[in-house]
């Protein structure tokens, strides 16, 4: 989307055009019919009279066409000044418009905290993105292509231009404050890089790679990786379900995660339901009864997880449930415990 400073330069840019052509015409047109030139040599008087160039005349100028010269050269000094001042006022404006632009985007990213920073906006990029909007979370894109940074200012989406290999630009992104880093570059060898300046640089950071050898998987494990994702294996494996067992991943695929009147699935911190003070049980907190909602996940403190967990799975400060329900006793849920608002 154009600035509104912009598109006003190029209206009088197109303003200044027409005076040109306005003037053009208006000496072709005094020269074919005052000096009863051809229109060759009416074409040739006139843009040498308004360039000034100071080449002679086709032939000798009468009364009536040396007046209508001064004029015309008058004329032409100042529509052809306003329209050289207008353009280099336009170039220049474009100019400090974007360094404005960058600036902004700056100050946005520099005020963001427990961000999420996504290297790569490609087919993997762009679907990480369209699910971190579904779950309201902030994200910063870092993307050297300029017809994609391009569309990103039109999406008002924050970015960072440049490589994402460089810690300069690591930095740009927030580094130091994010909470994860996607890199979703097609290069295995570029990941890896990310990877591995992302770790040194913050070491807290959970980072998630895409890989497409799997001979990559465990070099970039290696570099720091928290998560590292094969596409084309996930893919593979999710059509070879379907030939195999085709209603059960069908039922899988159909559950939703995200949106705001879809989801079937919750994860869900302990802290969020009830006082940790006094540990609880799965039995004793009773979500079945409170929201109509399942646990068919539990995952403890050291990362472990259970599934189907038993009643009596104590719910242990810092670890989580996974529940599962209709979307309307997820709302519910949500609402009995004021999660999310």
């Amino acid at each position: 989307m154009d600035n509104p400073l912009i598109r006003l330069y190029r209206s009088k840019i197109y303003t200044a055009i027409m005076m040109l052509v306005f003037l053009l015409t208006v000496g072709i047109c005094g020269y074919r019919f005052i000096s009863d030139y051809d229109w060759l040599d009416a074409i040739y008087m006139t843009v040498i009279t308004i360039t000034t160039v100071g080449f002679a005349e086709v032939n000798p100028l009468d009364t009536q066409s040396k007046i209508f010269t001064i004029f015309l050269i008058l004329a032409s000094v100042v529509i052809v000044g306003y329209a050289i001042s207008i353009i280099t006022e336009f170039i220049l404006s474009k100019n400090n418009f974007e360094d404005i632009k960058k600036r902004k985007m700056q100050k946005k990213i520099d005020a963001m905290t427990n961000h999420i920073i996504i290297c790569g906006f490609g087919r993997n990029g762009k679907q990480a993105a369209r699910k971190l909007e579904d779950y309201n979370k902030p994200y910063v894109v870092i993307e050297r292509d300029k017809d994609i940074i391009e569309k990103l200012q039109e999406d008002s989406i924050p970015y960072v231009f440049g490589n994402a290999n460089e810690d300069e630009v690591l930095n740009e992104a927030g580094i130091d404050k994010a909470n994860t880093l996607i890199s979703a570059l097609p290069s295995d060898a570029d990941n890896l890089f990310v990877v591995l300046s992302a770790r040194q640089i913050n070491k807290q950071l959970k980072i998630i790679s895409r890989a497409s050898q799997e001979t990559s998987y465990n070099k970039l494990k290696l570099a720091g990786a928290n998560n590292v994702i094969l596409p084309d294996k996930i893919g593979g494996d999710h059509m070879a379900s379907l030939v195999v067992i085709p209603d059960l991943v069908e039922f899988i695929d159909n559950l939703g995660i995200v949106g705001e009147r879809n989801i079937n699935i919750e994860e869900v911190q302990v802290e969020q339901l009830y006082n940790i003070s006094e540990v609880k049980t799965i039995r004793e907190l009773d979500l079945r009864k409170k929201s109509g909602c399942t646990v068919i996940g539990f995952k403890d403190d050291k990362g472990e997880y259970i599934v189907n967990p038993e009643a009596d799975t104590k719910l242990i400060p810092g670890s989580k449930v996974i529940v599962l329900g209709r979307p309307e006793q997820i709302r519910k849920l949500n609402l009995e415990f004021n999660i999310g608002q």
